[in-house]
């Protein structure tokens, strides 16, 4: 196959199949249920935080919260079955979890995970097994149990007998007078990213519509700047932060807030209860990966840093004081960290890039004026 990519109109996660606004308008009646729901218990049990945050606590007593999340790793699981290789994105899964109970100052403990099959294949699930114990592993968490569920009508994939679907939830704790939703954010706070693998486990369909449909790239297609071939690079592992991020919180840091960047980039800033604006105006240079999908696709710096993580997977806001030893807690553990913004005295729950002129607020970014 070739590398060219045929030109046209810009390459859009929508017009690739994921209307991520829609999905949030669709969300209302289920909201609506879910929401109700949280009256159910007071005392233990009782849910201690709204819907909306990373992950949610409930009072197990004792001043103790069992935070809670779950997340899967979406159509990264295509690009597994094109390659015939399984034995990572059980990393990936726990990666999106325990990255998520992070967020609100929890250490993650175990993870259950539910694998939907086509059809029962030893080898596929051996390899399963193989990602989920590295990335609990790599985590410090146990998996306990979790199911399987054999749905040869409802589960289509890349590769006939071998289709699948994998999600987790974990679970962790943190003390109720501990949990951190960015409640003591302030204006001259700094940003932290931590750096990303790569893609990690958002934004597949839009890298998969550009690199295989439109620039006609197959997964074996070695890819210079890579160093690898296209699949190869989006089967790279989602970055498991916990070892740092929960070293950082023991070191006496004044974290403030935590972001997982996932799907709405640096937006995910602003999934906090402090109304406050975000500046980004050190941003790094993206891995190579999203320079072939930006230029092989046509696509703006606007649907690119609404989609993607760009290089960064997770970002620690703390006083301006602190970011040293946050940078060089991160070091320690092998991942690269960099101040790349500051908390700004707009109260708005808005997030700028100066300098691509982007403006993000509520879902996706745009061009300033």
């Amino acid at each position: 196959m070739g590398d060219t990519p045929q030109r046209g109109a810009e390459s859009t996660y929508a017009a690739a199949g994921v209307d991520a606004a829609g999905e949030e308008s669709s969300l209302a009646g289920l909201l609506h249920w879910v929401n109700r729901s949280l009256a159910l218990r007071r005392g233990v049990g009782e849910v201690k935080l709204p819907v909306g945050f990373f992950a949610n606590v409930i009072d197990i007593g004792h001043g103790m919260g069992l935070a809670i999340s779950t997340d899967g790793v979406g159509t990264k699981l295509l690009v597994a079955q094109h390659l015939h290789k399984y034995d990572t994105v059980g990393i990936d899964c726990v990666a999106m979890n325990v990255n998520d109970v992070l967020c609100v100052g929890a250490e993650p403990l175990a993870m259950v995970d539910c694998i939907s099959l086509q059809e029962p294949r030893a080898d596929l699930l051996a390899e399963l097994g193989k990602g989920l114990y590295e990335g609990a592993r790599l985590a410090n968490i146990t998996i306990p149990g979790g199911e399987i569920a054999q749905v040869r009508e409802m589960v289509r994939g890349a590769r006939d007998g071998y289709a699948f679907d994998l999600v987790g939830t974990c679970v962790g704790l943190v003390p109720l007078d501990r949990i951190i939703v960015g409640q003591e954010v302030a204006p001259g706070d700094v940003v932290v990213g931590l750096r990303s693998s790569g893609v990690h486990s958002n934004g597949l369909t839009l890298a998969r519509r550009v690199l295989f449909d439109t620039m006609h790239l197959a997964p074996e297609s070695y890819r210079p700047e890579l160093g690898r071939t296209v699949g190869e690079e989006l089967l790279e592992p989602t970055r498991i932060y916990v070892r740092e991020v929960l070293a950082m919180l023991r070191a006496g840091i004044a974290v403030k807030s935590l972001a997982h960047i996932t799907s709405d980039g640096f937006q995910n800033l602003g999934r906090v209860v402090a109304d406050y604006s975000y500046v980004i105006d050190q941003i790094p240079e993206p891995p190579p990966i999203f320079t072939l999908i930006q230029a092989g696709g046509a696509i703006g710096d606007a649907e690119m840093f609404s989609v993607f993580n760009m290089g960064i997977g997770f970002c620690v806001v703390a006083p301006e004081a602190d970011v040293p030893r946050i940078v060089a807690i991160a070091a320690a553990h092998g991942v690269p960290a960099q101040r790349i913004g500051y908390v700004a005295e707009e109260r708005a729950r808005v997030v700028r890039l100066p300098a691509k002129r982007l403006v993000g607020a509520g879902r996706g970014f745009r061009v300033e004026a």
